[in-house]
């Protein structure tokens, strides 16, 4: 159905703590037409985010409500996080109205979506090994407790055993060379005919 759609999404995913966010934020700074797809979590916002800017942060009832009205196209519930995930269509709409290339960081499932319906390219953003992400992690959130570095650790494993091998490209954001990662991202979009304009 989406073979011969234009190359307007690509999504960027990985582990938390892989560095997928920095990657994004580097492609939106080099290029004018990048934009970001804003999802939908059932999460509380952390320091510094905004509503409908970092995400749209729903209510659980609302987050039901907007499924049920056929707004969140795709979702899902992390049981270990006690969070609902999912892709709100008025935002998706919204930006691929403005011709832009979209970044898209979300999980396997709202991937998968995304290839399907919208030719998305899916590229997994790896770590340089589980104890350098680990040690990533750390520093980001010194406040989490053991239990909860672990159960990310767990998470993280899983995702990159079982979910990275589905991703169309897989890219390795080594410590201290975040360049290179962005780089081989802007290689694998340009290949794959994303229009890019500095």
């Amino acid at each position: 159905m989406s073979a011969g759609m234009p190359k307007q999404i690509a999504n960027i995913a990985g582990p938390s703590g892989g560095g997928k966010n920095s990657i994004i934020d580097a492609l939106r700074e080099r290029f004018s037409n990048c934009t970001m797809l804003v999802t939908a979590t059932t999460r509380a916002p952390r320091p510094g985010e905004q509503d409908g800017r970092d995400k749209f942060f729903f209510t659980n009832e609302r987050f039901n409500e907007e499924r049920a009205a056929g707004n969140i196209v795709e979702h899902r519930y992390v049981p270990a996080l006690g969070t609902h995930y999912g892709v709100y269509k008025p935002d998706l709409e919204k930006r691929l109205a403005s011709g832009r290339v979209i970044l898209a960081d979300v999980d396997i499932v709202g991937a998968r979506f995304l290839k399907e319906h919208y030719n998305a390219t899916t590229i997994f953003i790896l770590p340089e090994s589980i104890e350098s992400l680990r040690t990533r992690v750390r520093l980001r959130n010194p406040n989490m407790s053991d239990a909860e570095l672990e159960e990310r650790m767990r998470i993280a494993e899983k995702e990159i055993a079982e979910y990275a091998p589905q991703y169309d490209y897989r890219v390795v954001n080594a410590d201290g060379k975040l360049a290179r990662a962005v780089d081989e991202v802007v290689e694998i979009l340009q290949k794959e005919g994303y229009t890019l304009v500095r």
